[in-house]
C-alpha cells in the first residue's frame, strides 16, 4: 500500500506540482522506481552475506519509514512546494526551486535504499517458514507465491482506489499520510510475530564464492576435465550437514566451470580449488541469467501503467455522474483482475492441469511464464488500436491542437488494465516463485532479488525508450509521437512498436527456456506429491464415481 500509493499518481504530482512535462515527469517516475526495484540486489547481498533476512529487513524497514515521513513533509509544507498554477501548458509554470527538488526527490530515494532491504527479503522469509523436507508442507509451499501476491496486491488495491482519490480530491498531505501510518503498523505486526519464525543464518558473501569458482575455473583454464564426475573435488555430505547446508550433485551443463573442482596438486586455496557444490551453485545462478533477461521487455510494458497509461486517462471523460475517476485508479483494475486471476489460478486450473501433467504444479514455472509473455503482447496490440480509436475521435472533434478533453469515457482503456493484471497473474507471481525456487539454498535472497532487478531494469529500459523514440521522432521537422499534448501525439505507433518487441521477446524466451535446466530438488517431496497425484488418476480410473 506505502509504495504504490506513492508511484500510481506520482507522475501527476509531478506535472500538476513540481510543473514538469510529459516526457521529463515520465522518466523521472521510471528512473526512480527502476531505482526501487534494483537495490533490492544489494540488500539480497547483505542479508545472504552478513547480517541474515530477518536482520536486514528490519533495519530497512525502519529507513522506508523514516522516507515517507520526510516525503509527507515534503508534500505537506508549502515552502517545500512551487507556487500552484493553473496553466494548460504546466512547462510554462514556475519551477521548483533545488531545495524543494533535493528534499523531494532526497526522500524518494531514501525510500529506495529501504526497500532495497525489504523487497527481497521478506518473501524469502515466508518462504524459508516451510520445511522443504516435509511434503504436506512443500505442497502448501507451491501455493505460497500465489497468496503472496494476492496479499500485495489487496494492499495495491486500496492504494488505486481510496489513496489515489484522496490524493486528486481532497489532499496530498493525507494521500501520502495514510501510507505512511499504514508502513508504521505493518512493521510493528511483523515485529510482534519475531518469536514465531525459523531463522536462516547467512552463509557467507554469495558473489565471493561465485567469483571463487570463475576464477579457480580461468586460473585452470587448460586443466581437462575427468570423465567421472567422482573424481571431482566434494565434500562429505556429514560436512554440510553439521553447517545446516546440503550437497549438490554435479550436473552436466557449463562444463567449463567443472575445471574450479579439478584436483591438480597440493594448493587447496580457496581462490584455485572449488567444491562440486559451490560450481553447482554457480552454475544455477548463471543458468537463470537468459531466463532474466527475457523478462525486461514485460517489465518495461508494467512502467506504462503508471505513466502513460495514466496521462491517457486525463485526456478522456473521467465521469460517472457527479463523481469524477481520477486517471490512476484504472490501475485498480490491474489489481482486481490480478486478485481474481490469483484464485482462479489456485483453486482451479491448478487441479485441472495436474490431471494432465502429473506436475504438482499444474504446469511448469517456465510454461506459466510463457503464457504471460503471450498476454503481454496481445495488451500492447490491443493499447494501439485503442489509441488510434482515441485520437480518430479527437480529429473528429476538432481538439488536437487545443489538447482538450477527448468526448469519450475513460473506460475505453479498461482492456489493457484488465489483461495487465491478468498477465500479471502468470509472469509475475511465476517470475518471484521461480527466482526463489531455482536458487541455491545458501543464495535464496538473492535469487529473489533476480525478480525486482529485472523490473528496476524494465523502468530504465522505458525511459531510455521514452527518450530516444521521443528524439527520434521529432527530426527532419516532424512533430513527433510522444509530446506534452497527447492529442498530437501518436502512442498509437509507440505502443505497436512495444508489441512487436514483445513479439521479438517471446521468440527469445521460447528459445533459452527450452534448453533451461531445472534445479535439482533437495528433498524428494515433489517427487512424492507427484506419486501421490499418479496413484490419485489411477485409483479414479479403477474405480470411476457412480
Amino acid at each position: 500500500m506505502a509504495y504504490y500509493g506513492i508511484s500510481s499518481n506520482l507522475i501527476l504530482y509531478l506535472t500538476t506540482k513540481l510543473h514538469q512535462g510529459t516526457v521529463t515527469s515520465a522518466n523521472n517516475v521510471t528512473n526512480w522506481v527502476g531505482t526501487i526495484w534494483m537495490t533490492p540486489i544489494l540488500g539480497a547481498y547483505v542479508a545472504d552475506a552478513f547480517l541474515g533476512r530477518y536482520w536486514t529487513f528490519t533495519i530497512a524497514s525502519t529507513i522506508y519509514l523514516s522516507g515517507m515521513s520526510l516525503l509527507t513533509l515534503a508534500v505537506s509544507l508549502p515552502s517545500l512546494k512551487p507556487p500552484a498554477c493553473y496553466e494548460k501548458d504546466v512547462t510554462k509554470c514556475g519551477k521548483a526551486s533545488t531545495l524543494q527538488l533535493a528534499v523531494f526527490y532526497g526522500a524518494l530515494y531514501t525510500l529506495a535504499v529501504g526497500t532495497g532491504g525489504t523487497k527481497p527479503n521478506i518473501s524469502t522469509i515466508g518462504a524459508d517458514q516451510f520445511d522443504d523436507f516435509h511434503p504436506k508442507e512443500k505442497l502448501h509451499k507451491l501455493s505460497f507465491f500465489n497468496w503472496w501476491m494476492f496479499s500485495i496486491f489487496f494492499g495495491t488495491l486500496f492504494a488505486n482506489s481510496v489513496l489515489v482519490y484522496i490524493q486528486d480530491n481532497v489532499g496530498w498531505t493525507l494521500g501520502y499520510a495514510l501510507p505512511t501510518l499504514g508502513l508504521l503498523v505493518s512493521i510493528m505486526i511483523f515485529l510482534a510475530g519475531t518469536p514465531f519464525y525459523r531463522h536462516k543464518v547467512p552463509a557467507g558473501s554469495t558473489f565471493t564464492r561465485m567469483a571463487r569458482v570463475i576464477v579457480a575455473a580461468l586460473r585452470k583454464w587448460e586443466v581437462p576435465v575427468p570423465g567421472n564426475s567422482k573424481e571431482l573435488y566434494e565434500l562429505d555430505k556429514e560436512d554440510y550437514a553439521k553447517k545446516g547446508s546440503y550437497r549438490i550433485d554435479h550436473t552436466p551443463t557449463l562444463k567449463f566451470l567443472d575445471k574450479a573442482c579439478v584436483k591438480t596438486d597440493s594448493n587447496t586455496s580457496p581462490w584455485m580449488l572449488c567444491t562440486v557444490t559451490q560450481v553447482e551453485e554457480t552454475k544455477q545462478m548463471l543458468r537463470m541469467i537468459p531466463i532474466l533477461v527475457a523478462t525486461f521487455v514485460p517489465s518495461t510494458m508494467m512502467a506504462q501503467i503508471n505513466t502513460l497509461f495514466v496521462k491517457q486517462g486525463t485526456t478522456l471523460d473521467r465521469h460517472i455522474g457527479s463523481f469524477k475517476i481520477p486517471p490512476a485508479s484504472l490501475a485498480a483494475f490491474v489489481t482486481v483482475s490480478l486478485l481474481v486471476c490469483v484464485v482462479l489460478y489456485d483453486r482451479f486450473f491448478v487441479k485441472i492441469m495436474q490431471r494432465f501433467t502429473k506436475n504438482p504444479r499444474g504446469i511448469t514455472l517456465l510454461q506459466r511464464m510463457g503464457i504471460g509473455l503471450v498476454i503481454h503482447t496481445l495488451i500492447m496490440i490491443i493499447a494501439s488500436g485503442t489509441e488510434s480509436y482515441r485520437l480518430k475521435v479527437a480529429r473528429e472533434h476538432g481538439v488536437v491542437e487545443s489538447g482538450a478533453q477527448v468526448p469519450l469515457s475513460i473506460f475505453i482503456l479498461l482492456p489493457q488494465f484488465i489483461l495487465m493484471g491478468t498477465a500479471d497473474a502468470f509472469l509475475e507471481v511465476a517470475k518471484i516463485e521461480f527466482f526463489y525456487d531455482q536458487a541455491p539454498e545458501h543464495m535464496k535472497s538473492i535469487g529473489t532479488s533476480y525478480s525486482t532487478t529485472t523490473l528496476g531494469i524494465g523502468n530504465f529500459i522505458s525511459s531510455f525508450l521514452l527518450s530516444t523514440v521521443s528524439h527520434v521522432t521529432k527530426k527532419n521537422g516532424h512533430k513527433g509521437w510522444i509530446l506534452n499534448n497527447l492529442n498530437e501525439s501518436h502512442l498509437d505507433y509507440y505502443y505497436a512498436f512495444f508489441a512487436v518487441l514483445n513479439f521479438l521477446n517471446l521468440i527469445f524466451f521460447a528459445f533459452v527456456s527450452r534448453f533451461y535446466v531445472y534445479r535439482v530438488e533437495v528433498s524428494d517431496s515433489i517427487d512424492v506429491l507427484a506419486k501421490e497425484l499418479k496413484e490419485k488418476t489411477v485409483s479414479n480410473v479403477v474405480n470411476p464415481k457412480d
